[in-house]
């Protein structure tokens, strides 16, 4: 079985070995867990951000990046890849584990949710478990976590807490962006997920997304990382499954009764309350799947430029 902590784990140490070189910063607590700071109280930038969306993908996703355009406006843009779309996006990537100790607050994803089975029902139904005695969670906040964060954290995940490693990053820095960003595949796979679709017929993923300018505002920064894969997310699926047809016009976000202004604009009319949005928004804007039992392919969704270029403050 792989274990996506033990890959995630080798990534962690090229950080935590090499920080001066990713513009991060290690520390080691004095319980002896190790946290890698990206983006709280360092610069960060994109070798360290594309370390960060590989260790949350529990090592089994590639990321590159390129230059591209939204219209005429160049931008930087995201590109990711796995073999291993259910584990790597549902059983790593997946940001499922809301990590609270004392006063502390994070948003947890990565392959340490596997060992804590965060949430037990994803590991259900796509039938995987880690098995690993080192665990790799990443974090996304505007604080580093101290020593009882992480010996709550390493206890739900069943191991000692000197065998724990973080990540962290506010959603309000490069880190951030680019790994909200680097969520474009995982998204499409969740979305599907959520509609009852068995994800562990898609054999093989690969998306976009623009990375957006960095906020001042964390609020802000957290609706212009999701609009990156909301309103320009484009997703290429393999998969052996003929019944995707049915499931093809619930995918896209266009199919979402909030969709059409940037998701801050939606967020606020909601009071800031994530329960009053419709959860079909957080989708990609655009899917092109490759059915291979009977060699069909199809496209659904399309990007929509002019709600990028106004979330992301060009226009």
């Amino acid at each position: 079985m792989i274990s996506v902590n033990e890959l995630a784990l080798e990534i962690f140490d090229n950080l935590a070995n090499y920080s001066e070189d990713f513009n991060v910063a290690y520390h080691e607590l004095d319980n002896g867990a190790k946290i890698v700071d990206c983006g709280v109280s360092v610069a960060g930038g994109y070798a360290a951000g594309r370390a960060f969306t590989e260790i949350c993908m529990g090592g089994l996703g590639e990321v590159n990046f390129r230059m591209g355009q939204i219209k005429d406006v160049p931008m930087p843009f995201i590109e990711v890849s796995t073999d291993f779309p259910a584990i790597s996006c549902l059983g790593a990537q997946k940001a499922g584990w809301t990590v609270k100790a004392g006063n502390y607050f994070a948003m947890g994803s990565g392959p340490a949710r596997a060992l804590a089975l965060k949430p037990k029902h994803t590991y259900e139904v796509i039938g995987y478990e880690d098995e690993s005695d080192d665990a790799v969670i990443a974090l996304e906040s505007d604080h580093l976590p101290n020593g009882e964060v992480m010996a709550k954290i390493a206890s739900e995940c069943g191991i000692e807490v000197e065998n724990l490693c973080a990540v962290v990053a506010p959603t309000a820095s490069i880190v951030g962006s680019i790994q909200v960003s680097g969520r474009c595949v995982e998204t499409a796979i969740y979305k599907l997920n959520e509609l009852g679709f068995d994800t562990r017929k898609i054999t093989a993923a690969i998306g976009c997304a623009p990375i957006p300018p960095v906020k001042a505002d964390a609020t802000k920064a957290m609706g212009t990382t999701n609009d990156a894969t909301i309103y320009h997310g484009q997703i290429n699926l393999t998969m052996t499954a003929p019944e995707i047809k049915d499931y093809l016009e619930k995918i896209p976000s266009n199919k979402s009764k909030g969709y059409g202004k940037p998701f801050y604009e939606i967020f606020k009319e909601a009071n800031f309350d994530f329960y009053q949005i419709d959860t079909s928004l957080f989708s990609p804007a655009e899917v092109t799947i490759n059915e291979l039992t009977e060699g069909k392919v199809y496209h659904v969704g399309a990007v929509n430029p002019d709600v990028v270029l106004k979330s992301f403050g060009y226009i």
